[in-house]
């Protein structure tokens, strides 16, 4: 089996159905009031769809990219009736998700040991609870995982990342406060090649004051860290909160900017309607979505599935 290839569990299934809930019923609702009464697929349908995809926070420009591939197909298959609307509305946004992963397996043999994940994010997004829920999973997988307390500037960070650590009972690598977060990460991947750890997680600063400093901070941390290993970080895992929306685009288009950012984390979907901004993020940055977070339990964060995320969406089998 490979890196991204794995098989749909029906434990999944239900955790998308239940997480995504309100989302599904937000979405569902207004994709279902523009078609309702209306025979054919006409101007007004359209305009009503895509006022329908905006106001669900899928975000204007993948909107537009959105409504353009159906008026295509309109005008390529002649008559497409309002029943139809949803099934190919479902394959038109699953065309925008192509470059995402399908799945994806933590028990899946990794390409070089130790991989190591280096994890971005401002303040507030789940950054250190996604990082705890993904030491579970690896553990869990029967991968001997590491933490690396890199960001150094809130002491809540380190003490949450501490935290998560003896919850999951994985070792963690930490200085005090104020300490250089490059020399935390030279440290914990040091440690890691000492341990012959499987995974290593690093946790960075949540800052987005300056991106100038953001990248000099970030760049430093990849710099130490490729003395040791020379092709890490394996990984740059960009956290985002799904919950704010829009912000979450803002957030994305600051830290794609400041540092090669290779996969995507979105937070708190299970307490928002907001979750048609998986679409504009995955659309507008062209990175894929690895993993949605929608509970603070261990066990709440989801590998994403383009498929299994726009039918729970629609409410479909398909």
């Amino acid at each position: 089996m490979g890196f991204f290839e794995k098989l749909f569990s029906k434990k999944e299934k239900e955790g998308y159905e239940h997480g995504l809930q309100k989302t599904k019923e937000g979405f569902f609702f207004k994709i279902a009031k523009a078609v309702v009464g209306k025979s054919t697929v006409d101007a007004a349908v359209l305009d009503s769809l895509e006022e329908a995809l905006i106001t669900a926070d899928v975000g204007v420009a993948t909107t537009i990219k959105i409504i353009d591939r159906i008026e295509k197909r309109v005008a390529r298959e002649k008559y497409l009736n309002t029943e139809a609307i949803n099934i190919v509305l479902q394959e038109e946004i699953e065309a925008l998700l192509n470059d995402s992963p399908t799945g994806y397996s933590f028990a899946a043999e990794l390409p070089t040991k130790p991989y190591v994940i280096l994890v971005v994010g401002v303040n507030g997004v789940g950054k250190t609870t996604t990082i705890g829920k993904l030491a579970n999973n690896f553990k869990a997988a029967g991968k001997s995982v590491l933490l690396g307390a890199a960001d150094t500037f809130r002491a809540a960070a380190t003490e949450q990342l501490t935290i998560w650590s003896e919850r999951v009972d994985v070792p963690i690598v930490k200085q005090d406060m104020g300490s250089d977060p490059a020399a935390v990460a030279f440290d914990t991947v040091q440690s890691a090649i000492a341990r012959g750890s499987d995974i290593v997680l690093i946790d960075t600063a949540g800052r987005l004051h300056n991106k100038t400093h953001l990248m000099d901070e970030l760049g430093k941390i990849k710099r130490v860290i490729q003395k040791l290993i020379p092709d890490a970080p394996h990984e740059v895992l960009l956290v985002l909160d799904g919950s704010t929306g829009q912000n979450a685009l803002e957030q994305a288009k600051h830290f794609t900017a400041a540092t090669e950012v290779s996969a995507l984390a979105i937070t708190k979907l299970d307490g928002t309607a907001k979750g048609g901004i998986v679409l504009a993020i995955a659309d507008q940055f062209n990175i894929p979505v690895k993993f949605i977070g929608v509970g603070e339990q261990m066990d709440d964060l989801l590998i994403f599935n383009k498929h299994e995320f726009v039918a729970t969406l629609f409410g479909s089998e398909k």
